[in-house]
């Protein structure tokens, strides 16, 4: 018989399990309480690439690039004010938008810079910017990039930043 060892000592791995099965629920509870936020409006800025830099002599890697821009919300339309396409050194090279465009709950749309167009360099971005007459959920706005040369291939996503939001 064990009659003089400490409990602690036989009962701390049970001890340490109740810990983290609490911090989960915790963690876990407030996650899903948590409110979705809900916004009127916001300018996004979106990095995108038309080509990036690969070996010791910098050599460029021509990229396709799409602009994604996805209404989240599953009840209320977003509309699309401003697609503006900007050159590495903040130059606008093309309004995409001459009116807004609406986008239905759940709806989508893009806008694909072809691998031949590289007006815009490795620094290129869009400034997109949106409303809504109500509150909505926030969409998501990124950049896909996809390249093929001979017999590599490179894809990579970026996603939006917001840079203001409309009160």
């Amino acid at each position: 018989m064990m009659k003089n060892i400490p409990v602690t000592y036989l009962h701390w791995p049970i001890i340490l399990c109740g810990f983290i099965l609490t911090a989960i629920l915790l963690l876990t509870t407030n996650h899903a309480l948590s409110e979705v936020k809900r916004y009127t409006g916001q300018t996004i800025y979106v990095p995108i690439y038309s080509h990036i830099y690969s070996g010791n002599r910098e050599l460029p890697f021509y990229l396709t690039a799409t602009l994604s821009i996805r209404n989240t919300d599953p009840d209320q339309p977003i509309t699309v004010t401003a697609i503006d396409y900007y050159d590495s050194n903040g130059k606008l090279l093309k309004k995409y938008l001459q009116k807004n465009l609406t986008l239905n709950p759940m709806a989508s749309t893009r806008v694909v810079i072809k691998e031949s167009d590289k007006g815009g360099g490795s620094g290129a971005n869009f400034i997109v910017k949106w409303e809504s007459k109500n509150r909505v959920s926030e969409p998501i706005i990124e950049s896909i990039m996809i390249g093929a040369q001979m017999q590599q291939g490179i894809s990579f996503t970026s996603r939006g930043q917001v840079i203001k939001e409309t009160e």
